[in-house]
């Protein structure tokens, strides 16, 4: 399959004095789940807002299935209503995107929003309550759910617009692992169903566990490697550089020695 989202030279400055991406290039293809990784603040959540169209590029641009995506592109409503409606957003933490009153409520906003008449739009919070297994919640208030539930209703906001392309940003942080399970689960699902998957982590053991291309960001706000996920996993030296393990020195007796530090065990599939 083709390119469904390309990424030319792009480079973001909060301020003159703060860069948070330089120079960054590279291109998904259509159906595949695709790793951003790097240490806190090398701006992998930046990269997402540049591709959602919430940000716009100093330098560079945004090919979305070869159309530009500009800050005057999108204000022609035909095609911010057709972008808009082709790439859903997870946020990191799921307060910041739950807002109505009920969990129904937020499933509905999205497609009534986009001009979905109030049939169609139950007939698809319907749908997604039952695949993520929400249904018991949707007169829930949002602010009394646990975070697992937040992170399905979150997710499910979006899936009721049944978008090309899912954001994910940070998808297991402040989870628990048995909802960290479902949540890899549930992505795999969503990949088989032909969406197309970005997300971005910290986290190796994500990373194997999806064996997706991945592209390492650097401490520097650049591009510094894609490659698969066995290639990347299993240069240390990149990991090391990147920040994402590190070594600390530790002591035997008078004997002293430098380890790996990390949770993460590459393993071959």
């Amino acid at each position: 399959m083709g390119n469904i989202i390309q990424l030319e030279n792009l480079s973001y400055y909060y301020s003159r004095k703060h860069c948070a991406l330089t120079d960054v290039s590279f291109s998904v293809n259509q159906g595949e789940i695709f790793s951003i990784i790097g240490s806190n603040g090398s701006g992998k959540s930046t990269l997402l807002h540049l591709m959602c169209g919430l940000i716009f590029p100093d330098k560079g641009k945004i090919l979305y299935k070869g159309d530009a995506i500009t800050e005057q592109k999108l204000k022609d409503t035909n095609f911010n209503s057709y972008f808009r409606g082709s790439i859903g957003y997870v946020f990191q933490n799921s307060e910041s995107q739950l807002f109505c009153p009920t969990v129904f409520d937020e499933l509905i906003f999205a497609p009534l929003q986009m001009g979905k008449d109030k049939a169609t739009a139950f007939e698809r919070a319907e749908a997604v309550m039952k695949m993520l297994n929400i249904e018991p919640l949707r007169n829930r208030s949002t602010q009394m759910l646990s975070g697992g539930e937040k992170k399905r209703v979150a997710i499910g906001s979006i899936l009721t617009l049944n978008p090309d392309i899912l954001l994910i940003d940070e998808p297991m942080s402040g989870l628990d692992p048995k909802t960290r399970s479902y949540l890899i689960e549930l992505i795999f699902q969503l990949n088989e169903a032909g969406k197309t998957i970005i997300l971005t982590t910290h986290s190796l053991e994500l990373v194997d566990h999806f064996q997706s291309r991945v592209a390492v960001l650097s401490e520097e706000h650049t591009l510094e490697k894609i490659g698969s996920a066995e290639e990347i996993l299993t240069d240390t030296d990149l990991l090391i550089k990147t920040n994402l393990i590190h070594e600390h020195l530790h002591r035997h007796g008078n004997l002293s020695h430098k380890h790996i530090s990390t949770n993460f065990l590459f393993h071959k599939h």
